[in-house]
């Protein structure tokens, strides 16, 4: 069937990267953690003095982005 030895190699190489795409596909299915938590910065604003930034910036500009809702 293979009689020429090129094709044989060509077969070989083939399956070998079968194989390996294979291995790597199922090591990279982690299980994901079952819980995410999310600790405030220190540098975070607050969201009252959020919202009254968002007022003082937004004046005049599109209603697109940030500023939408706030550009009254």
């Amino acid at each position: 069937m293979f009689r020429n030895p090129l094709r044989l190699g060509a077969v070989a190489l083939v399956a070998a990267l079968a194989a390996a795409t294979l291995h790597a596909a199922e090591s990279s299915a982690r299980k994901l953690p079952s819980k995410v938590t999310f600790h405030k910065s220190t540098s975070e604003e607050a969201p009252a003095a959020r919202e009254k930034r968002l007022l003082r910036e937004c004046k005049g500009r599109p209603n697109a982005g940030m500023c939408a809702g706030y550009t009254r």
